[in-house]
């Protein structure tokens, strides 16, 4: 256990050394500002959606409200243990631990939502007459539930095989999640790069495969010879958005890999705060703009709301 809490100092204390260096605190700023802006505009989106009983019946809104859920859960731990880096609270571990678990799981849930909007429009457009049969709004719900539970276990059963070897007490002055990660591969938990390593491949393998499809289809109905169709930007925003959630992780699982255990780099401490606080932190702030306010029936219903709160403020 001593050797443990002194391997959390010793990766914590170079960590801080190399960012008190270089002024990379800074790079906190950008992700404050969309994390609170984020956090103002994507309740009311969900507001929208879960107050029309219409939109709730919709796959589209209910696949767009779980990515809106994932990014909320997301920016709170990202908000929370930014605000304890930047006062150099000291942390307890198994807290530190719980929001890696979250930020792992949301991060995660949201890739696959998205992953699964590209096949929501995939089989929208090759089996429109048996669509509303295939992906109905129950058996949505339930294929989100299950998306949420297998990106809970893994990073929660981590979670769990750590905290038995450590002291519940112990504090960390510095939480990050791929020091996290970094200490478990030095307590040799190898499956952790696998487990990167087999995600990446699925999700690169079921991307490709549907966008293919996806174009195969929509090239034959002439989409992609108007410019500026609904459907064409559609996909266009499928594919915008994935590339934007599904690099980060990849140069994520690039910074377990490179990780070493008694010399933390000066080069991987920039990689993993640029990676953390822009590329993590572009998809969520694009995502209520690209898919929530683009709708127009969100639109609708948010300006709606708007004026039933000012009607009600003015009587």
């Amino acid at each position: 256990m001593t050797s443990s809490h002194a391997l959390i100092s010793n990766l914590t204390k170079d960590w801080i050394e190399i960012m008190e260096r270089w002024q990379l605190h800074l790079f906190w700023i950008p992700p404050a500002i969309i994390t609170f802006a984020t956090l103002i505009v994507n309740p009311a989106l969900l507001m929208c959606i879960f107050m029309s009983p219409a939109l709730r019946r919709e796959t589209r809104y209910l696949l767009v409200a779980n990515t809106l859920i994932a990014d909320i859960l997301f920016l709170f731990s990202k908000l929370v243990t930014m605000i304890g880096n930047t006062v150099r609270a000291e942390i307890p571990w198994f807290v530190c631990q719980l929001f890696t678990a979250l930020s792992v799981t949301t991060s995660s849930c949201t890739v696959i939502t998205v992953t699964l909007m590209v096949i929501d429009t995939f089989t929208a457009v090759r089996w429109p007459l048996q669509y509303h049969n295939l992906v109905s709004p129950a058996r949505t719900s339930g294929i989100l539930g299950v998306v949420w539970l297998m990106c809970t276990i893994y990073p929660v059963t981590l979670m769990m095989m750590a905290m038995k070897d450590e002291i519940p007490n112990n504090k960390v002055a510095l939480c990050l999640t791929l020091l996290s990660f970094g200490f478990f591969k030095a307590k040799n938990m190898r499956g952790i790069e696998m487990y990167f390593f087999v995600s990446a491949v699925i999700f690169t393998f079921l991307i490709c495969y549907c966008y293919i499809r996806l174009y195969m289809v929509t090239r034959t109905q002439g989409i992609w010879n108007r410019r500026f169709s609904r459907a064409r930007v559609t996909v266009l925003i499928h594919g915008v958005l994935l590339l934007l959630y599904f690099v980060p992780g990849l140069v994520f699982a690039s910074e377990i890999h490179i990780f070493k255990e008694k010399n933390i780099s000066q080069e991987l401490v920039w990689i993993s705060t640029v990676n953390a606080n822009v590329f993590m932190m572009l998809p969520r702030a694009f995502t209520p703009w690209l898919y929530g306010l683009r709708y127009r029936e969100i639109s609708e219903n948010l300006a709606l709301l708007r004026h039933r709160r000012r009607e009600s403020t003015v009587s």
